[in-house]
């Protein structure tokens, strides 16, 4: 059977064959035993989210559910400099060789990348003799926008798939894991960077320091590096405990960031709170002996973290406390529309709503499928819960009663996009901080 199968107008939601899915096999993964910041081996353990797949690893068909493997997916404090990781580690290449995300998808990710083009253009006063180069640059998506404004170039990408999207996009591109000698060897071959971008791709590394060393070495001497992560703060604050997946190795606060900038020469110039992702920080640093004194908000924002509880374990004890009262709030609501007879589809199939769906244990007797627009996702079982994705066209033709937000970090953009749905009284669940249903 192919997850095609019955689909179409009128179709019945794809089947029940999931429920008898064969116990999960543990994949191979590394064990750290120290942190990666700062090398203390004073780590707590206050999350354990299960043995989860491997949040893009989108399974073709059933015949794949067999062989399918899974990782421990647990959570630490580092008592010494904070930083939040996960220290079961799998093999970059098996995370990132083939890639399934592509930027170009979101119209909320096309915006964010114009403004950020248009700033970095205009502050820096970039021109077609400057360079600019982004780590995991993906579909090009970002740089296009650079070269827009008529600057030059770089992406490094190691997806080979996605990189391919990129160079036919007319964005020359380069198949590698970033670290230090890459960095350098970038440097010798294409000149020194203006900038250097790193967005969403500092928390996927397992050698953080390493990554911001090569970062530096691109750098120009007047140059700026300009890096996005996923923050810590709002993440606790709003149980987005969906952010936490195998790629994501570490999960920043602006003590952690500053720290490792110091320790790879650069020093922190700016800092930005985003609204993106559910709450990012943008941090944008320059060579340390070419910069000016760090400015004092720097140091304000590091206080302010301390205040709100960012460097005491109880603080992470209590998350993991609100993380199982959100799965609880999260089923509660889905068994209530499911004896009230009402049907319930996905929308996205994003990383994040693989994480939730298995921690929560949710197949397709709550949500028979989900939709999305990534062609690359399209057709196939979301990873450990195996929820067939479809094309975003199936909510029209099933007309389904709830959407259950699994990319909630869109939520506006979606529910602007489903306005007929919401019009013929189609509702929407956002399932963090707690499950509810957005009012009309």
């Amino acid at each position: 059977m192919t997850i095609a199968d019955g689909y179409g107008s009128g179709a019945q939601p794809l089947s029940p064959w999931v429920q008898a899915d064969p116990a999960p096999r543990l994949g191979p993964h590394r064990h750290r035993s120290t942190c990666r910041a700062c090398g203390s081996p004073q780590l707590e353990l206050f999350l354990s989210l299960g043995a989860t797949a491997l949040a893009n690893e989108f399974l073709r068909s059933v015949d794949e559910i067999a062989n399918e493997l899974v990782y421990p997916l647990e959570v630490y404090f580092c008592e010494n400099c904070s930083l939040v990781q996960l220290l079961d580690v799998v093999d970059p290449s098996v995370l990132f060789g083939e890639y399934i995300y592509v930027t170009g998808t979101s119209e909320t990710i096309a915006a964010h990348n114009r403004t950020l083009a248009r700033s970095l253009v205009q502050s820096r006063g970039l021109g077609t003799e400057d360079v600019v180069v982004e780590i995991a640059s993906n579909d090009g998506s970002l740089l296009k926008c650079f070269k827009d404004h008529g600057v030059r170039t770089l992406g490094v990408e190691p997806a080979d798939n996605i990189a391919e999207l990129a160079r036919g996009a007319g964005i020359e591109t380069v198949s590698r894991f970033f670290d230090a000698d890459v960095g350098r060897e970038l440097r010798a071959e294409h000149g020194p960077a203006a900038a250097v971008i790193a967005n969403n791709v500092l928390a996927h590394v397992d050698e953080p320091l390493g990554f911001l060393t090569g970062c530096r070495e691109l750098l120009s001497r007047t140059g700026v590096l300009s890096v996005e992560v996923p923050y810590i703060r709002p993440l606790l604050e709003r149980v987005e405990y969906d952010t936490i997946y195998h790629e994501h190795l570490s999960y920043f606060s602006i003590r952690t960031v500053r720290h490792l900038m110091a320790e790879a020469g650069l020093k922190v110039r700016r800092i930005t709170h985003l609204p993106i992702h559910g709450g990012s920080l943008r941090v944008e640093a320059g060579p340390a002996e070419e910069a000016e004194g760090e400015p004092a908000g720097v140091f304000a924002l590091v206080e302010r973290e301390k205040r709100a509880g960012l460097a005491d374990l109880d603080t992470y004890r209590q998350f993991a406390r609100r993380v199982a009262e959100s799965r609880e709030a999260t089923l509660d609501l889905l068994n209530q529309l499911r004896r009230a007879g009402a049907a319930v589809a996905g929308y996205g199939a994003p990383a994040k709503g693989n994480t939730l769906l298995s921690f929560c244990g949710i197949a397709t007797d709550l949500i028979p499928y989900t939709v999305d627009k990534n062609p690359l996702k399209i057709g196939k079982l979301t990873p450990g819960t195996h929820i067939p994705v479809l094309p975003i066209e199936a909510i029209d033709e099933r007309r389904p009663d709830y959407l259950f937000l699994l990319a909630w970090n869109f939520a506006d953009e979606i529910v602007r996009q489903q306005s007929v749905f919401a019009e013929r009284g189609g509702k929407f669940i956002v399932p963090v901080p707690s499950a509810e249903v957005l009012a009309a």
